[in-house]
């Protein structure tokens, strides 16, 4: 009988995992438009063909109706803003900007995290916040898989046509924090939210204790890699320590910043707890089924014992 009630049981299981819950209604809703700041900014990936911007408007929850301003993100762009030479990138990330009042904060959101394989949305909070960019919801989507990082000179460009130009500089190194955060997380072998989680940490640190040479800068890094418990070789420790230093001698209020660094601390720790969450999950999952099949054979012997 017992085993007769785990097979029902996954059928009742595999019948529910058949229908999803419908999607809400509110999706149509639209948002009210800030006139202070004017409407949402879509950047496109320049190599996006017709049929893939299509399908990123899709992904963005746009429609033809939505009242926003729409630009093209470029190779040129990328010499522009954070000075590469690689006028001939191919540039599929998209990003959509709705700037918000003070205190809002800075909300990022990958709508298609299967394509962007290498920043995660921590990466991208913590690479604008040195850029300058606060106070937006920014959303990031590409209909190909991409690495990600030239959705960063999209969000750059669409504050450039809004009137709101960010520092050069502070773009520069935006990106260089960008690169390392990946660097780390592809070949020190780190989890990206880790990853994210260590910047965070270190600049807060550097907020408090406001260091006034490299080795103080230094001494910082090495303390939140020991508190972390994280093992750099002696290159990637440098990449940090270079980053930091650089950070460090920018022009930014770092007290204006503090609470979207907070609220960034927390969500970083929310994703973990939720990963280490779905992997728990995902075992018992696993022990479910594998005790489940093993119950399917033992009932086929039962039976084939009795013909016997």
């Amino acid at each position: 009988m017992k085993k007769l009630i785990s097979i029902v049981l996954l059928i009742l299981l595999g019948i529910g995992l058949g229908h999803p819950a419908a999607a809400s209604d509110n999706n149509n809703d639209k948002e009210s438009i800030n006139e202070k700041f004017g409407v949402p900014i879509v950047v496109y990936g320049e190599t996006l063909t017709e049929q893939q911007k299509k399908s990123v408007q899709e992904q963005l929850g746009l429609d033809e109706n939505d009242d926003v301003e729409e630009f093209t993100v470029t190779g040129e762009d990328l010499v522009t803003y954070i000075e590469v030479e690689n006028r001939n990138a191919r540039m599929y990330s998209s990003a959509k900007i709705t700037r918000q009042e003070k205190g809002q904060g800075l909300n990022v959101e990958i709508v298609t995290p299967d394509n962007i394989t290498e920043v995660s949305e921590s990466m991208y909070a913590n690479a604008l916040l040195t850029a300058g960019v606060e106070n937006a919801n920014v959303e990031v989507a590409s209909p190909v898989k991409v690495s990600g990082h030239s959705a960063l000179t999209g969000i750059y460009k669409a504050y450039d046509v809004s009137g709101e130009k960010l520092d050069s500089v502070r773009m520069e190194v935006a990106n260089e924090e960008l690169n390392v955060a990946t660097e780390l997380a592809k070949d020190a072998g780190i989890d990206k939210e880790k990853v994210s989680e260590l910047l965070t940490e270190i600049k807060k640190e550097i907020a408090e204790q406001d260091p006034a040479t490299k080795e103080e800068v230094e001494k910082i890094v090495e303390e939140k890699l020991q508190n972390m418990n994280i093992e750099l070789s002696p290159e990637d420790r440098q990449l940090l320590i270079d980053l930091f230093d650089k950070i460090r001698s920018l022009d930014i209020d770092f007290d204006n910043v503090q609470q979207q660094l907070e609220d960034l601390t927390k969500d970083i720790q929310s994703t973990i707890k939720d990963i280490v969450n779905d992997e728990g999950f995902g075992q018992k999952v696993s022990d479910f089924f594998t005790g489940l099949l093993d119950a399917i054979a033992e009932f086929f012997k039962s039976i084939k014992s009795l013909f016997s």
